[in-house]
């Protein structure tokens, strides 16, 4: 009846779109889900990470100029009371027998 009204029959979704859409649909859905699991655990865990190494590396430079000017001072100080020269043997003696005791240690403990 309606095709002798001179207007074309409503035409029926095809089953192979309505599958492309249901494909395209999954394909859409598996994409948003996929960005949003990696931003979760991928990539906000390595933000936190980098700011962690970022602060530790920070710090770790403030400390080794912190002790460097110490030892500056210290230094500056054994000159005062023993002479430059007898500041550098103390200090290098102190080095020399730490260095020993960490041997004796680490070698004990390699031993076990």
């Amino acid at each position: 009846m309606a095709e002798s009204e001179g207007r074309p029959a409503p035409e029926r979704p095809r089953i192979v779109d309505a599958v492309i859409e249901l494909l395209q649909t999954t394909v859409d859905w598996l994409k948003q889900e996929a960005e949003t699991t990696v931003r979760e655990k991928v990539a906000l865990p390595l933000q936190k990470v980098g700011l962690a190494i970022a602060s530790a590396s920070a710090a770790g430079c403030l400390l080794a100029f912190g002790l460097v000017l110490v030892g500056v001072a210290l230094f500056m100080l054994l000159g005062q009371w023993l002479t430059y020269p007898g500041a550098l043997l103390l200090i290098g003696g102190v080095y020399i027998v730490a260095s020993i005791v960490f041997v004796i240690i680490k070698a004990r403990v390699m031993l076990k």
